[in-house]
């Protein structure tokens, strides 16, 4: 009964709107911590700061990797609207704990990570909205409002920081957060068709769906969604990885103060919604969706290095408008596997591209921290110091972010794998047989060797 009254409630009709409102609030929030952020990880755990940050953010990314199959293939089955509000709200629910609990605030960070998965059903209730040919434009364009949330709420939120302090912005981001949930609750209509819901909990549920292992072995029985898998799971680690340690390495190795961190974080998010809306649009028109993933990865493999080898402020800007332009790779994928899936089975199949990249959440900034730990990289002042002369900065000299250069390795062999990716899927291809949860309801008899076919039937090399 909960789960009906909430999709009742809405406004209008489900429209990509509403997930790019969804999406930018969620971020926005977070996003304004970016400061307040760097100086609780600091004060919390003054030795090992990256390690410890690799940790925190290995654990809940373990947690999504986990619980994401399972929220989108439920997602197929009960709506999108309520594991909408269900992922937002607990994806938002440690902010005010920042400055309540510091101890408290990682620890649910961390175990949220079973619901911070709102990525999945995001995609799946765009692909609900909108027709094939639209589907990759749209989720350009939800990954650009994921960039333009970043432009501006990490200067703002510096900004705030240094005139009133951070209790305030720790409160702006929960009033932000508290918006994101009740747009959810009130505004966000349900996109998925009556007729493609159950209606009822206790209608028959093929657990297999909701178990990442079970979706993994899946993977290995079709080719193409292997070659995609592998290539999402090579190019995101670092990706992750990065991400959960940029800011702090920028600080630490680089010496950017937190208004030249906030300014590059803004450069590098309004290059991403240029790269994700005009650049992205034109790309699969002109070369095709295979071509703009490999473009993808090309200015990836190219960041990273100039990242690992990048020693001048300079270089990372430089970096950074090339990382702009990797950004596309991503929403070029989630369209590659949204064509060639059925329509009831966009959150299964999102759910597992997400499940995948959760497992590299968890992985990446895991990876990132043991690998700054072993080579003695460590946040040991809040303030950078100008121009340091020290043992340390002089055996950083030839590579100053050995993290970084093994991603770069990594993503060199993700654009070798998706070249064998096939460039045009056909027409027949679809997911997996939808008479698993369609077919026991007219009889009880055994399963059919159809209910274990392939993701994708019809691809081939």
């Amino acid at each position: 009964m909960l789960i009906k009254h909430i999709r009742q409630r809405s406004i209008g009709r489900a429209r990509v709107a509403h997930a790019v409102v969804v999406i930018f609030l969620e971020f926005f929030s977070w996003g304004l911590l970016t400061t307040p952020m760097l100086t609780v990880l600091h004060e919390t755990f003054p030795q090992h700061t990256f390690l410890m940050n690799g940790l925190i953010q290995g654990v809940k990314g373990l947690l999504s990797f986990v619980s994401a199959p399972l929220i989108g293939a439920l997602s197929d089955v009960w709506g999108r609207k309520s594991f909408l509000l269900l992922t937002v709200f607990f994806t938002c629910a440690p902010i005010p704990l920042m400055r309540i609990s510091p101890w408290w605030f990682f620890a649910l960070m961390s175990v949220s990570g079973l619901f911070s998965v709102t990525f999945s059903v995001i995609f799946a209730y765009v692909a609900d909205v909108t027709e094939e040919h639209e589907r990759s434009t749209a989720y350009g364009l939800v990954s650009a409002t994921f960039a333009a949330s970043l432009v501006t709420s990490p200067a703002i939120g510096a900004f705030l920081s240094a005139q009133y302090g951070d209790s305030l912005v720790v409160l702006l981001a929960t009033i932000i957060a508290v918006a994101d949930i009740l747009f959810v609750l009130l505004v966000v209509p349900e996109s998925l068709p009556d007729k493609m819901r159950l209606s009822s909990w206790g209608f028959p549920f093929s657990w297999e769906q909701a178990d990442p292992f079970a979706s993994l072995r899946k993977v290995g029985k079709d080719s193409t969604v292997l070659l995609i898998c592998v290539t999402v799971f090579l190019s995101y680690l670092p990706e992750a990885g990065q991400y959960s340690s940029f800011f702090l390495y920028l600080g630490q190795v680089i010496n950017f103060s937190s208004q030249a961190i906030a300014g590059f974080i803004a450069m590098v998010g309004i290059l991403s919604i240029i790269a994700q809306t005009l650049l992205l649009s034109v790309l699969m028109k002109r070369i095709g969706n295979k071509s703009t993933v490999l473009l993808g990865l090309g200015f990836q493999l190219l960041q990273l290095a100039w990242y690992g080898f990048g020693s001048e402020p300079w270089m990372m800007w430089a970096a950074g408008a090339v990382a702009a332009m990797s950004s596309i790779t991503f929403p070029a994928v989630s369209a590659l596997v949204s064509h060639c899936t059925d329509h009831d089975q966009q959150g299964a199949v999102q759910g597992m591209i997400t499940g995948i990249r959760g497992l590299c959440n968890g992985l990446g900034p895991a990876m990132f921290g043991f690998i700054f730990f072993l080579f003695n990289v460590e946040l040991k002042e809040m303030s950078p110091v100008p121009n340091p002369v020290t043992p340390a900065a002089e055996e950083k000299s030839v590579i100053p972010g050995p993290p970084f250069l093994f991603g770069a390795c990594t993503v060199l062999l993700a654009l070798l794998v998706a070249v064998f990716i096939p460039a045009q899927l056909t027409p027949a291809v679809k997911t997996c047989s939808t008479r698993v949860m369609t077919e026991p309801v007219s009889g009880s008899g055994p399963a059919s060797d159809e209910d274990n076919e392939p993701l994708l039937q019809d691809s081939s090399l």
